[in-house]
C-alpha cells in the first residue's frame, strides 16, 4: 500500500484517540503511538486529566487534551465531537472501561471515519455504526454478535459460521476479527492475514493494532485496505521480534520496530 507524502503539516493525517481511565494509561499511549508510526503527522489523545498527564511523561510525541474527572462521562462529549471535526480519524475504546451512553453519543454525532476498540465494541450494536473498522479478539466479537445479530445462535467452536451470520449486519463497515488466523471482513469480502505468533497475547498488542487502522486510515480512506495493512505490520513485527526476543518481548518493543515493515 502506497503512501503519497505531503509538505504540509496535518496534510499527511490526522487522528483522534479517545480512551484511557487510571487502571488502564497505557493502551491510549500505545495506539497512539502506533498511529504515529504509521506516518501521521499529528495524533491527539483525549483522556482524564491524570491519565492524560501520565501518557505526556510516557510519549512525548504525542498531544493530550485533558478532561476533568478520573474517568470519561456524558458532559465531556460535546467538547470531543467538536474536536473530532478536525481530524480526519477518531479511535475510540483503548483503556476507556464501559462506558454506553458516552460511547453511542460519541457515534451518534461524530461524523468521521471511526477505529473501534476494546471496551467502546463491548457496549454498541453494530446497527449504530458506519463507516468504522471494529478490532475484537474473539470474546469482545461474541459480545458484539449477541448484541447485534437477531435470531442466530453465537457457536464458540465454529467461527466460519459466526462470521457468515454476522457478515449480513456488517453495513458499510469492516471487521477485523484478531486471532491466530486474523479474519478481515465486509458484507462482501474476505481476507485472511497470516502473520503474528502466540507470543503477541502479550497485554497492548490490540492497542497497537487498533492504532496502526487508525494511523493507515486517516491517510488512505480505505477501510479494507487499512484494516488488511495493520494486521499484516501488526502481525510481522510481533514475528520479527519473536526471532531476535523469543517470548520475552512486550508490546512497546513492537512500536520500535514496525518501521521495518511500514513501506
Amino acid at each position: 500500500m502506497k503512501i503519497k507524502r505531503k509538505q504540509k503539516k496535518r496534510e499527511n493525517g490526522t487522528v483522534l484517540v479517545v480512551g484511557g481511565c487510571p487502571d488502564y494509561v497505557g493502551a491510549p499511549a500505545l495506539a497512539g503511538m502506533a498511529a504515529l508510526r504509521t506516518g501521521v503527522d499529528i495524533v491527539t489523545v483525549c483522556a482524564p486529566e491524570k491519565v492524560a498527564w501520565a501518557i505526556n511523561c510516557c510519549a512525548p510525541d504525542l498531544i493530550t487534551k485533558k478532561f476533568l474527572g478520573n474517568e470519561f462521562d456524558l458532559t465531556h462529549c460535546r467538547e470531543i465531537i467538536n474536536m473530532s471535526q478536525n481530524y480526519d480519524v477518531v479511535l475510540i475504546g483503548n483503556g476507556l472501561g464501559i462506558k454506553k451512553d458516552f460511547v453511542l453519543k460519541l457515534l451518534r454525532y461524530i461524523k468521521k471515519p471511526l477505529v473501534l476498540d476494546a471496551d467502546a465494541l463491548k457496549v454498541i450494536n453494530l446497527s449504530a455504526v458506519t463507516n468504522s473498522i471494529l478490532t475484537p479478539h474473539l470474546k469482545e466479537f461474541e459480545i458484539l454478535f449477541t448484541n447485534s445479530v437477531k435470531k442466530k445462535k453465537f457457536y464458540e467452536e465454529d467461527l466460519d459460521t459466526n462470521i457468515k451470520n454476522f457478515k449480513p449486519v456488517t453495513g458499510d463497515n469492516v471487521i477485523l476479527l484478531k486471532g491466530k488466523e486474523d479474519h478481515i471482513f465486509t458484507k462482501h469480502r474476505m481476507h485472511i492475514n497470516k502473520t503474528g505468533n502466540d507470543g503477541m497475547t502479550v497485554g497492548g498488542t490490540g492497542d497497537i493494532l487498533a492504532g496502526l487502522c487508525a494511523g493507515f486510515l486517516a491517510q488512505t480512506k480505505n477501510l479494507f485496505e487499512s484494516a488488511k495493512h495493520a494486521a499484516y505490520v501488526n502481525g510481522r513485527t510481533g514475528d520479527h521480534l519473536l526471532k531476535q526476543r523469543g517470548y520475552s518481548f512486550i508490546a512497546s518493543d513492537m512500536i520500535n520496530e514496525m518501521w521495518r515493515f511500514i513501506k
